[in-house]
């Protein structure tokens, strides 16, 4: 069996954008988790084709929100870059893939 580094954090957000025009839902925390439920949160993700950022501060940030919960307000423009960056990520694999 592996080990996992019981410090290392992931969580998972949700963001539907058009959902989000209508009925104005932020993104929302949908797995968060250490150690080996880090771990298979981002093995999931990457199982998935789901590109993963890594951003410590972020996750602590983030890590005060229970699952379900819409991001809070302060951090809107923060996640909205990793939503951009997201989304670039999208349009190059599109291009590629074509």
């Amino acid at each position: 069996m592996s080990s996992s580094d019981p410090e290392r954090k992931a969580l998972a957000l949700h963001y539907d954008a058009e959902a989000a025009i209508t009925d104005e839902h932020a993104p929302r925390v949908v797995a968060q988790g250490a150690g080996w439920v880090a771990e298979r949160i981002l093995a999931l993700a990457r199982q998935h084709g789901i590109p993963v950022s890594e951003d410590r501060d972020l996750v602590a940030l983030l890590s005060t929100c229970d699952v379900d919960d819409e991001i809070p307000p302060e951090l809107f423009s923060v996640v909205a870059e990793v939503l951009a960056w997201l989304h670039a990520c999208d349009c190059e694999r599109s291009a590629r893939h074509g």
